[in-house]
């Protein structure tokens, strides 16, 4: 249902001509063949193996975890194949039992990219894929209830948000910014964050610039700026409750991947 919502703020528009989707023109970090840019490899080669048994050496039911701005679903595979450990061999047809492990629902604001990832996945029975916008609470928060219902739970045990803070914070402002990370921290024990840098702002007002389009409403004004990998952590750590577990490095485009964790909740959330 939210789809019909989001779709008004698709920015990655089809062009008359046969070159596709016009290169930069995604608002919202929609682009179209984005693992081609930045492969999945490049985050999960920094994560270390037996991850999940080491975050929840006790657990007895089967995880769940959130990946937030999925885009057409390349990386969320890839994140599940490692948690469980998998490899890329193994990914078809679905092993048995695998979503005893983990279930994972991957959402995104563009539902021509969730068409793609629904249709190319091949664990259809322990990854959802759904088109949503996470900032949009009346869509948001029935769809999240009603799939945590389906499992007795009411939050998450880990969260993803890989390359997604930017996008909500160019186009949501320095207050979006807060009250996502925030809501984050309220859905998930721990949560694995890849904040852009700064340079990838500039990157990206550039980029709309130059196709003549309209800069980012909130770009000019945003008060939190400088050192991103720095703030958001300030801000899970003073403001939300959350404690910086570790810093698996960065990336080879230089963008660190932080996980965290809730100072709040329980042994398994």
């Amino acid at each position: 249902p939210s789809g019909a919502r989001s779709r008004g703020k698709m920015a990655a528009p089809m062009s008359r001509g046969s070159r596709g989707p016009e290169p930069g023109a995604a608002p919202y970090g929609n682009f179209p063949n984005y693992s081609r840019f930045h492969p999945p490899e490049g985050r999960v080669s920094l994560l270390p193996q037996g991850l999940l048994r080491s975050l929840f050496p006790a657990a007895t039911r089967p995880l769940l975890g959130l990946d937030v701005g999925c885009n057409s679903g390349e990386l969320s595979v890839a994140l599940y194949q490692h948690l469980v450990g998998l490899q890329e061999s193994d990914s078809s047809p679905e092993p048995p039992g695998a979503g005893k492990e983990l279930n994972l629902l991957c959402c995104d604001i563009d539902p021509e990219l969730i068409r793609r990832a629904q249709q190319s996945s091949p664990f259809p029975a322990s990854i959802s894929f759904a088109s949503l916008d996470i900032m949009d609470s009346g869509a948001r928060e029935p769809f999240l209830s009603s799939y945590l219902e389906r499992f007795g739970r009411s939050s998450f045990d880990i969260g993803f948000c890989m390359s997604v803070t930017m996008w909500i914070h160019l186009n949501h402002g320095d207050r979006g910014l807060l009250e996502f990370l925030a809501l984050l921290a309220s859905l998930c024990t721990f949560l694995l964050v890849e904040p852009q840098p700064w340079k990838c702002y500039r990157a990206a007002a550039r980029r709309l610039r130059r196709l003549g389009r309209d800069d980012f409403e909130h770009f000019r004004s945003l008060r939190i700026n400088g050192d991103m990998a720095e703030s958001v952590t300030r801000i899970l750590t003073q403001e939300c409750a959350m404690e910086l577990v570790c810093s698996f490095g960065s990336t080879s485009w230089d963008r660190s991947l932080l996980l965290f964790k809730s100072t709040s909740a329980g042994p398994e959330g």
